[in-house]
């Protein structure tokens, strides 16, 4: 589940700073304390109201409980690779990993899971190469213990599958505005961006109502990331279906436009889904980790503003 997926998220970030500034720290040491600061200040900002709150202490716990077994084993599943020279990333994603395959509930998370988790993890907060390299240890250990659960099918592939296709005209709608932003300096275009807890560069947006779509738009990008834009055109339309803890499932429609601002200093709102926003050139755009529906209207985008640059060549020139 969703929740699941972002409390080994908030996990990780946890380790991933607790190892960073105490790397010579054991599971003997006393750092239950630290631990559970930096958690609970990780859950706060990042994850506020995370449904399954015990699921990550839980967790925390047990890595640290078997941190030294672990270690061990990651030295030997990757014997090229002395566990000082693994990144902090890296190390702590295995840890996590790990921990599930090995001492994890299997009814609750089987084997394939854990190991899918993780390498998810690796993609979203690694580096280029840090999925093959999670792939490969824990595929190793998977093998060595006998490839558990391997011709099982999990309980909510099953659900899911005898459920069928959920109607979508059943479900209650969420109105939502966002707006690709951008910015012309000298021959440049710039595009501000914001970064959610799941690794994912994406827009800008926040809750409307009926009828007021361009103006909730505008209001919810100040509020967001402290810019006033100009609504340019509609670039197009966004659904999905997401589950709400009380509400349960909901239909999510979302309409996008292309917005101009003036450069300035992004200001993010205090926020439990997003941790950064940037402005971006039009050349490092492709380098990102987006969205595959959000792909297509940044594309859109591009196309109008080249269009109107090469039928005004002057266009932001004098700007700073």
């Amino acid at each position: 589940m969703a929740n699941r997926h972002l409390s080994r998220s908030i996990v990780l970030q946890t380790l991933f700073e607790w190892d960073f500034l105490s790397p010579e720290k054991s599971e003997n040491d006393s750092v239950d304390e630290k631990i559970k600061e930096i958690l609970s200040r990780n859950l706060k900002e990042f994850a506020p109201g995370l449904e399954d709150d015990n699921f990550v202490f839980l967790l925390t716990e047990q890595i640290l409980k078997k941190r030294s077994v672990v270690d061990e084993i990651i030295e030997k599943a990757a014997p090229d690779w002395p566990l000082d020279k693994i990144s902090v990333v890296d190390r702590n994603i295995l840890r996590i990993g790990l921990t599930e395959l090995l001492f994890g509930d299997r009814t609750q998370v089987p084997p394939k899971v854990a190991i899918n988790e993780a390498i998810e993890l690796a993609k979203t907060f690694g580096g280029e190469n840090s999925g093959k390299f999670v792939n490969g240890v824990l595929g190793a250990v998977y093998k060595e213990i006998g490839e558990p659960g391997k011709d099982e099918v999990s309980k909510k592939k099953k659900e899911k599958r005898d459920e069928g296709p959920v109607d979508t005209s059943k479900l209650p709608v969420e109105k939502k505005g966002g707006a690709l932003v951008y910015a012309r300096v000298d021959n440049d275009v710039y595009f501000a961006l914001v970064h959610d807890v799941f690794g994912y560069w994406t827009l800008s947006k926040g809750s409307i109502e009926n009828g007021e779509e361009e103006e909730a738009t505008i209001r919810e990008i100040k509020e967001e990331i402290g810019l006033d834009i100009k609504i340019k055109e509609k670039l197009g339309e966004n659904q999905y279906v997401a589950s709400h803890p009380e509400k349960g499932k909901i239909l999510k429609k979302v309409s996008y436009f292309l917005a101009e601002t003036e450069y300035q200093k992004l200001n993010l709102e205090v926020s439990g889904g997003l941790d950064d926003a940037r402005w971006f050139k039009l050349k490092e755009i492709p380098d990102l980790h987006i969205y595959n529906d959000i792909i297509p209207l940044i594309t859109k985008a591009i196309e109008i503003i080249s269009s109107d640059q090469s039928r005004n060549p002057d266009i932001g020139r004098d700007k700073k």
